[in-house]
């Protein structure tokens, strides 16, 4: 394994270091807690806050979606590891302006754990919280058990629809209404190529054949659905863009968004690649583009591959999620 570490157990602290000093302009460290990165716009009084958090691992999220118009606090975990109670807790906390504070974030073990742990801690102390969980990811359960479904690069539309709502001064209950449209709204899946390796461990966590990639594949190294010799890339364009759009079932000329990410060792190229074709089909379907996203926005390490997530747009979605915003990642 040849990396550009020092100690490996400080990777996360390092990171967290040096995107505070890269992004100075958008964000700081919270003053109570090392593990809490806050945007220089918030708190803001009256406003809504947004939170979210998540192991480390998958920048630029959750760090780089902290800033205006956006996250107010994201809570900072070891790589693939939930943050603790207590940094969602201080992050709630920091993002409080008094209208009470919604907690966006994925469908994990860990998180949902200690999200309720810092709910229950920052609503003893008078904020009032509520939270969306984001279950976009379609191979990870069928569409009658979408409860169960975790949380995937889908999280970034949650995150910008949320964020655009509480800025227009928005009640608690209503910026919990547009996050969970979003997140209903949203249909991701993956494709992995190679895996990646845990710095601390030194290996990789999990195997993918060369010549063979894995349909379904979660942002950990979690199982697909499949694993299947590799294919040309409009192959595996058509096959994504299918499983998308099927558990979507949407009407023709339905508006959407796009967002195609790399997961975090395949060239921008391959993924405008596949933008490319994932777009004609788009169309072939009827459906009209309104907005892409193409780039390293939801990463896995150094995991070989690309997610595609789709969410359906009505007039209120496209409205939130064209209000401007700045941060490190967008």
């Amino acid at each position: 394994m040849q990396r550009l570490l020092n100690n490996p157990d400080d990777l996360v602290d390092e990171t967290v270091a040096g995107f505070v000093k890269a992004h100075r302009d958008l964000v700081h460290l919270s003053p109570d807690n090392a593990r809490v990165v806050v945007s220089n716009f918030a708190p803001k009084a009256g406003r809504v806050g947004i939170v979210t958090g998540g192991g480390s691992g998958h920048e630029p999220a959750f760090i780089g979606y902290a800033g205006r118009n956006l996250v107010d606090a994201v809570a900072v975990g070891e790589i693939f590891s939930s943050p603790t109670a207590k940094s969602f807790a201080d992050a709630i906390r920091a993002a409080d302006g008094g209208a009470g504070v919604a907690v966006l974030y994925g469908n994990y073990a860990g998180d949902n754990m200690n999200v309720k742990m810092a709910a229950r801690m920052a609503t003893k102390e008078g904020i009032d919280v509520a939270t969306v969980v984001a279950n976009d990811d379609v191979c990870s359960a069928p569409t009658t058990e979408r409860e169960k479904r975790r949380g995937v690069a889908g999280e970034i539309f949650m995150w910008k629809i949320g964020g655009a709502k509480a800025a227009t001064g928005a009640s608690l209950a209503e910026v919990q209404a547009a996050a969970q449209k979003a997140i209903d709204a949203c249909r991701s899946v993956g494709v992995g190529l190679g895996p990646c390796t845990l710095p601390a461990v030194g290996h990789p966590n999990f195997a993918i054949a060369p010549g063979t990639m894995e349909v379904g594949i979660g942002h950990h190294g979690e199982p697909g659905t499949r694993v299947e010799l590799l294919k040309p890339a409009n192959d595996v364009a058509d096959d994504m863009l299918k499983i998308v759009m099927d558990d979507h079932a949407l009407p023709a000329g339905s508006e959407v968004a796009v967002l195609v990410s790399g997961l975090g060792a395949t060239s921008v190229n391959e993924l405008y690649v596949l933008y490319d074709r994932i777009e004609t089909g788009l169309t072939a379907l009827g459906m009209k583009v309104h907005s892409a996203l193409v780039g390293n926005y939801f990463t896995s390490l150094e995991m070989v591959g690309a997610t595609l997530t789709v969410m359906a747009l009505d007039d209120e979605l496209k409205a939130l999620f064209d209000t401007d915003c700045a941060c490190a990642a967008l």
